[in-house]
């Protein structure tokens, strides 16, 4: 297959992936800033979701302040910001209009459709309910997944497009683990000393901060069937990280990217399987209680390093050079 094509298929499903993922941190994060909380812990929760992009200092460019209003529109409209939600499925859609002929009409229609549809809501953009959009761009990266698995062949295109949507999806719950982790430990510090934990309401917010992160993830029913109790910091690492039945987590994504990788084999792949075995065995041979040990924090800053480092070496095997692309 000619690198421009692959990397249009694999970029196209990366940036639908990534548009979905940012729609359920949005979404999520709106909900919950609608609760009763500190003012100090609401600008920094809007702050950790533009941390989790690396966006932060884009945003300050822009605008003076950090509110709900204003990261809802740099995260949803903004244009210059190439992992807003609108950013990224324009990329999805012109990188499927380059390779038509690779993927089936039913996934380039999904594909068109939800950037025509999303003209119309732009219009009205001001009378536009957050929630609502964000709902309808993940009802529509939805769709796109499950025409693709319910059209396309299971041939290289088809594995092209598996291994974006699996490196971004990797990558993003690392990010949201990692990111939320600090956000406990910072609302922690804004409890008066001089109050117990029921009278701060830590209980509270510990509760809906944590079921916050596992609804970003579409894994709150999910961690409710397997534990069947409160939601523990601890236990919904657990499940993100190590769980091998939960779509989301670490582990699955590195399990469902090694044999696609062999189904793409080349001479320079060879590097990819060997950073992909060490990255698995190391999940493989580590437990909940090691990671708490060594760090959540470091654990999951170790986790991206390589993550990252196997997208690259991706990248350079098969896809475009960024110089020439």
């Amino acid at each position: 297959m000619l690198s421009r094509t692959a990397d249009c298929l694999y970029w196209m499903a990366r940036y639908t992936e990534r548009a979905e993922n940012t729609a359920r941190m949005l979404d999520v994060n709106h909900q919950t800033s609608l609760l009763p909380q500190p003012e100090e812990f609401l600008e920094q929760s809007w702050r950790k979701l533009l941390t989790i992009s690396k966006l932060e200092d884009a945003f300050m460019g822009k605008y003076d302040v950090v509110s709900r209003e204003n990261v809802l529109d740099f995260m949803i409209y903004e244009t210059s910001n190439p992992s807003s939600i609108v950013s990224c499925l324009f990329a999805a859609r012109e990188n499927a209009r380059v390779i038509r002929g690779k993927i089936t009409s039913e996934v380039w229609e999904t594909q068109n459709t939800t950037w025509l549809e999303l003209q119309r809501i732009l219009e009205a953009r001001n009378q536009a309910d957050p929630s609502r959009l964000l709902e309808w761009v993940k009802h529509r990266c939805h769709l796109f997944r499950g025409v693709m698995h319910g059209t396309m062949l299971k041939n290289e295109a088809f594995y092209f497009m598996n291994i974006g949507t699996l490196l971004e999806r990797a990558d993003n719950t690392a990010r949201i683990l990692e990111t939320k982790y600090e956000d406990q430990a910072s609302l922690k510090a804004l409890r008066p000393e001089n109050k117990s934990d029921e009278e701060a309401g830590v209980d509270f917010f510990d509760f809906y901060h944590w079921a916050a992160l596992l609804r970003s993830v579409s894994a709150f029913e999910i961690y409710r069937q397997i534990y069947s109790d409160q939601v523990i910091p601890k236990k919904v690492a657990q499940l993100l990280i190590f769980n091998k039945q939960m779509p989301r987590s670490l582990v699955s994504c590195v399990n469902e990217l090694i044999p696609l990788i062999s189904e793409i084999k080349n001479q320079q792949s060879k590097e990819i399987e060997r950073l992909l075995g060490k990255l698995k065995a190391s999940l493989d041979y580590s437990d909940i209680d090691e990671v708490f040990s060594q760090g959540l924090d470091e654990f999951i800053d170790q986790f991206l390093e390589r993550i990252n480092h196997i997208a690259d070496e991706f990248s350079s095997a098969y896809l475009i050079p960024l110089a020439v692309a």
